[in-house]
């Protein structure tokens, strides 16, 4: 653990001595407010809560968390600096769950600064905090899915660019599967046993219950695999390209 604190620390720092936190934040929160009072209609729908904050989320994710992913890896291998961070008494698995947590605390810092939307909502009314609260702690939860996704890119290549490309086609297809249009695509030749399958996969069905107030087991346990899942695969990635 001592480990993973110490990387997690350079890394929560490096994000903060370049302007890549700064702008990532920044952009958050314009968008948030945006998508929130002028998309989301926060003040014509006469309800006081947060859901159309936290609709957008996962398209807010989809561009913003492998933008701040991208360099975790490729910037690493290109530089050169992988070569001396393997060289370091740390394990690979501690380096990821270093870098995950450093990037992850960046994220949940993100979602913090967005406490003036809670307290407008709270003055426009009366909404149930116990419902926000749990939007907070699935949002969050998504975004780690989100970020793992990424990582795991950014492991594959040396370049910045194309970890980001491949980042946001990755996420983009765990966000629609469980849309109509992808489901009615598998309809056709697939059974119900598969397209429950697929579906069972979609960020934003597991998301948007969570965005009601609904803690499930089954929905935060999707998130937590999820981060599991990607980190390891991300650690095979490395140590495979250790190995070359």
């Amino acid at each position: 653990m001592r480990n993973i604190w110490i990387i997690a620390r350079r890394e929560f720092s490096s994000f903060f001595a370049t302007p890549v936190a700064y702008v990532f934040i920044a952009i958050f929160l314009v968008l948030s407010g945006i998508f929130t009072f002028f998309i989301g209609n926060l003040f014509e729908r006469g309800q006081a809560d947060m859901l159309p904050f936290f609709n957008f989320h996962p398209w807010l994710y989809l561009f913003l968390v492998p933008a701040i992913a991208m360099r975790t890896w490729a910037e690493e291998r290109k530089s050169g600096t992988i070569e001396l961070l393997m060289t370091m008494p740390v394990s690979i698995g501690e380096a990821v769950l270093g870098k995950f947590l450093a990037a992850w605390a960046v994220l949940a810092l993100a979602l913090a600064l967005t406490f003036p939307l809670w307290l407008t909502v709270t003055y426009l009314g009366a909404p149930d905090h116990g419902i926000i609260i749990a939007a907070y702690l699935g949002s969050w939860l998504m975004a780690g899915a989100f970020l793992a996704i990424s990582m795991c890119m950014s492991a594959l290549t040396k370049n910045q660019v194309v970890a980001f490309i491949l980042a946001i086609v990755v996420c983009f297809l765990f966000v629609v599967s469980g849309s109509n249009i992808v489901l009615d695509a598998f309809q056709m030749w697939a059974g119900n046993a598969v397209i429950d399958t697929v579906a069972s996969f979609s960020f934003l069905s597991h998301f948007e219950s969570m965005a009601k107030g609904v803690l499930a087991m089954n929905d935060v346990g999707y998130f937590v695999i999820a981060i599991g899942v990607w980190l390891y695969a991300s650690l095979i990635i490395i140590e495979q390209k250790k190995a070359d």
